[in-house]
């Protein structure tokens, strides 16, 4: 298999079943990607590419899971997870559950391919919009704003093998999340531009970023929020 940037190779997306993961999942099948998925539950029957169940919040699981995992073109983290709460009742098994997902599972899993990563592959962590600060969101935030100089950090230590290093920061996305009872204490708000992002178009940002177009671009946040950041 050809593994020059902008040659459609093996793809590790996380969280594929559902919501962004399963869009990201799907562009790249379509675009002749050969895709392994991670997430807990089973994707739907239509699912094109390669299904390896693990809870990503297990991080001495995914570490185990790394070995087995074919020589990656790119890796994309998309698993999410949101639980919302103010100051005085926050949880911390909350905070803790989106900090495995969101940040130990992206650096386990990077960490231990990072040495297989083709030459001139890419690295995508879904992030947030709210990585700035969002009242009644702290820990999420956390979460997000963290995956932000994680990502700066790797994409300085990679640079030199031609690998690009990004986040794409979406906000209100309609998925499943938006109406998790986990998120109840702060309900989502329509963007100014009058509607939610569809995965669709994250997906097409994150494939653009896997394609030869983008080899200049590294260590950055792509805010995808329809305005709600103005």
């Amino acid at each position: 298999m050809d593994r020059r940037v902008g040659v459609s190779g093996h793809a590790i997306v996380t969280g594929v079943s559902s919501g962004i993961g399963a869009s990201i999942a799907a562009k790249l099948l379509g675009e002749g990607w050969r895709v392994t998925g991670l997430s807990r539950t089973r994707p739907s029957e239509g699912f094109g590419g390669d299904w390896v169940g693990i809870d990503l919040s297990d991080t001495a699981a995914v570490a185990n899971l790394v070995a087995t995992l074919d020589d990656p073109t790119a890796v994309i983290h998309a698993a999410g997870v949101q639980r919302s709460g103010r100051l005085g009742v926050l949880d911390a098994a909350h905070g803790e559950q989106m900090w495995r997902v969101h940040v130990a599972a992206a650096e386990v899993l990077v960490n231990g391919l990072a040495d297989r990563i083709a030459d001139g592959g890419r690295v995508v962590l879904i992030g947030s919009r709210t990585m700035t600060g969002v009242a009644g969101k702290s820990q999420y935030v956390a979460t997000k704003s963290a995956l932000v100089g994680m990502a700066r950090s790797w994409a300085m230590e990679l640079v030199d093998r031609g690998i690009t290093v990004n986040v794409v920061a979406p906000g209100p996305t309609d998925t499943p999340m938006l109406n998790d009872p986990g998120r109840k204490s702060t309900p989502p708000v329509t963007p100014p531009l009058g509607h939610f992002i569809d995965p669709v178009e994250i997906a097409e940002l994150v494939a653009f970023l896997l394609s030869p177009h983008a080899r200049s671009i590294t260590g950055q946040t792509i805010v995808q929020c329809a305005g709600t950041s103005l």
